[in-house]
This record gives C-alpha cells, sequence and structure tokens, in this order.
C-alpha cells in the first residue's frame, strides 16, 4: 500500500490531510476566498491553525460566506451576537477585524480592480518556491505594514506569511512531500 508522504504538521491530525492535500500552498485568485483566508489566518492569531479549520465552516456561516459587501454593513448589534457564537473564535477584536478588514478589501479592489491583483504583486505575480527565509521575511513584513496602513487588522508579518503560505504565494511543501512537485509542475503548466 502506497503511503504519501506529506509534510510534517500536515500529518498531525485527519483534518490536516484534505487542507494539506487539495488547497494548502495552491495558488488562490477569487477575491473572496483570499478574503475569507486572510481573515482566517488573522483568527489563528495565538492558537492553533487546527482549532481554525475546525470551526471553518462555522466563520463561513457566521459571516455570509465572507461576501465583504455584506460584512460592512454589520453593526455593534451584529458584532454583539456574533460574540455569543461558539462556532467561531470569540474574541472581540478579532470580529470587529472582519468588518474592518472588508471595507479596506472593498477599498483596495475600487483601487486595484481586484485584491488578487494587489496581493500578488508581494510577489511579483509569481508563486514563491522554498524561498530564503530572509526572502519570505522581507515579502511578509511588506505586506503586512501596506495592508496595516491601508485600515487591515490581525495582519502582522508572521500571519502575511501563513496567509501567503496557504494560498499558495509562497510553496512551503517540504521536497519531500508528494505536493511539491505537483504545485511546481501546475505552476509550470500555467507558464507554457
Amino acid at each position: 500500500m502506497f503511503t504519501k508522504t506529506r509534510c510534517a504538521w500536515a500529518q498531525t491530525n485527519e483534518l490536516f490531510f484534505s487542507y494539506h492535500d487539495e488547497e494548502w500552498g495552491v495558488p488562490v485568485h477569487d477575491d473572496r476566498l483570499l478574503f475569507e483566508m486572510l481573515n482566517l489566518e488573522g483568527a489563528q492569531a495565538g492558537l492553533s491553525w487546527l482549532t481554525v479549520l475546525k470551526k471553518r465552516e462555522n466563520y463561513r456561516q457566521a459571516f455570509e460566506n465572507f461576501e465583504a459587501e455584506k460584512i460592512i454593513h454589520y453593526d455593534e448589534a451584529k458584532k454583539a451576537d456574533l460574540l455569543t457564537n461558539e462556532g467561531i473564535i470569540r474574541n472581540r477584536l478579532k470580529i470587529h477585524a472582519v468588518v474592518e478588514n472588508a471595507k479596506a478589501f472593498l477599498a483596495v479592489q475600487r483601487e486595484s480592480g481586484s485584491f488578487d491583483r494587489y496581493i500578488w504583486q508581494f510577489v511579483d505575480g509569481t508563486p514563491l518556491h522554498h524561498p530564503e527565509e530572509q526572502q519570505g521575511i522581507a515579502r511578509s513584513e511588506r505586506m503586512s505594514k501596506d495592508l496595516k496602513k491601508r485600515g487591515f487588522r490581525f495582519v502582522g508579518a508572521t500571519i502575511c506569511y501563513a496567509f501567503m503560505q496557504a494560498v499558495g504565494m509562497v510553496n512551503d511543501h517540504t521536497p519531500d512531500c508528494f505536493r511539491n512537485a505537483e504545485i511546481m509542475s501546475r505552476e509550470v503548466e500555467r507558464h507554457l
């Protein structure tokens, strides 16, 4: 029986299998999904990704599938209601951040034409494959600084780097991981 070699972090819990095997590191260019992932990575601050992954569907329901146009209308009563939702992380600052992020996200879309066009500029439009630590950190710091300047919350450099990995801006699958070669070959095909 053939067993797949995965990145070490993805071998610690069954919930990680499909996320790692199907999503993590795959380049994302859909604005809605980029917005979702940015907010989920922010929700992870101080917690584990497993905690967030377990609550992902609840987040999608609570925040109307991360439709920014709807979220910007959340008033104090709606935010207070979200604080009682046991299906998400009930942190006032993180809940308020999603609303602020929706406003900033829509402003970026208006300015750049799409959030995708804006966010991918931090890697010059092409995924980085196993960047040197300094290079990856420098790019995530630049992204963090610019996002904060635009009003985004929970977007520190560490969160930005995790976001970059999640949405395929950085391919950090280990060299022995079966997904590493798959993602690299997808990128080659895309440029042919």
